[in-house]
């Protein structure tokens, strides 16, 4: 494995920490706020990204 797609792994573990933080601020109904939900769309950008360059990494 790659340097870069270690990284992209961590990077997105990390990603994921930051929605599961979300999910239990917000239980059990998971309304999420405005800023929360920003926060969550931007996350998932990010997270979409590191995905991306893992399967750049191990698939191509």
């Amino acid at each position: 494995m790659s340097r870069r797609a270690a990284e992209a792994v961590f990077q997105g573990l990390f990603l994921l920490s930051d929605i599961r933080g979300i999910l239990r601020e917000t239980a059990p109904l998971h309304q999420l706020s405005a800023e929360q939900k920003a926060n969550t769309a931007k996350s998932l950008e990010k997270l979409e990204k590191q995905i991306s360059i893992l399967r750049e990494e191990l698939v191509s």
